[in-house]
């Protein structure tokens, strides 16, 4: 499992009985997670005093409950700055576990352009609040950020400027990742890395449809032909239960090594959990990478 431990302003400090207790900077959190189906005792004092807590409905969806949370905060990771706002489905605006992914794609992009003596072109498809974008943007790659919802791109474009990153080569587009990709085939766009963090299920700007179990292999194989002949690095995330991180890596093995050769690593990704030094699962990631 990769997992990352270099998180200063957010910790998962318990989990139990379907939810785990978080610290968000100064503020504590009570979300629902699929993956805790364990029933311990809730020991830590926090589970009594948080400052917000989303309730499940068994209806599906739910609710957040307020206690004393601002309306937005931010925290920070390796200079790299968040801003954060409760809002549907339990999200925050980030997901901490992409950290890890976010390392490694920075150190292949500091690698290469040594070797390559330019920027990298980096493309990040279903991008939402710009994590990976930000922290490839800051390693020195030029980004091209695709997100379907406009309110996630004006999102991500508030993190590069709090994070001092406004003034660096990012295209900011909101468009279909799935049209985007075929025109930019089209006009002969190439990419020397892409990162792609698919819902399990969304809709388009025009109310495109996509499923994650229908919709990966063939979306996988479209956005292949947008990579260079010296291309570095290839990320697919998946929060999608189904998807285990074989069968990523038997889908990167199938498309990738045979056109461009190098090797595929597949693993899940998750969280250290504070109270027991355990680490919760939080999906998987397939990555492909050059042989350099």
């Amino acid at each position: 499992m990769w997992t990352n431990l270099n998180w200063h302003d957010y910790e998962i400090l318990a989990a139990s009985s379907g939810e785990k207790l978080e610290r968000w900077g100064d503020y504590l959190l009570i979300r629902p997670d699929p993956q805790v189906i364990w029933k311990t005792a809730k020991t830590h004092p926090g589970w009594k005093k948080p400052n917000a807590h989303y309730h499940r409905s068994k209806e599906g969806g739910g609710e957040w409950e307020f206690f004393d949370l601002p309306e937005e905060w931010s925290i920070s990771y390796h200079g790299l700055v968040f801003r954060l706002k409760p809002f549907s489905f339990k999200h925050t605006g980030i997901f901490p576990e992409q950290a890890v992914n976010w390392d490694w794609c920075a150190e292949k992009i500091r690698l290469r352009t040594k070797i390559l003596k330019r920027p990298l072109k980096v493309l990040n498809l279903f991008a939402y609040t710009g994590g990976a974008t930000i922290s490839a943007a800051k390693a020195g790659a030029s980004v091209t950020h695709v997100d379907a919802a406009k309110g996630m791109l004006s999102w991500a474009k508030e993190n590069a400027v709090a994070s001092g990153l406004n003034a660096k080569p990012i295209r900011w587009l909101v468009d279909d990742c799935i049209k985007f990709a075929e025109r930019e085939i089209r006009r002969g766009s190439t990419y020397d890395g892409i990162i792609m963090d698919p819902p399990s299920y969304g809709r388009g700007p025009k109310g495109e449809v996509w499923k994650m179990e229908e919709n990966i292999f063939a979306f996988i194989e479209l956005a292949a032909q947008l990579l260079t002949k010296e291309a570095s690095f290839f990320l697919v995330n998946s929060y999608t239960t189904g998807l285990q991180p074989s069968v990523l890596s038997y889908m990167l093995n199938t498309v990738l090594v045979p056109r461009f050769g190098g090797h595929v690593k597949a693993a899940e990704i998750g969280l250290p959990v504070t109270e027991n030094g355990l680490i919760l699962p939080c999906g998987a990631s397939g990555r492909w990478e050059a042989i350099e």
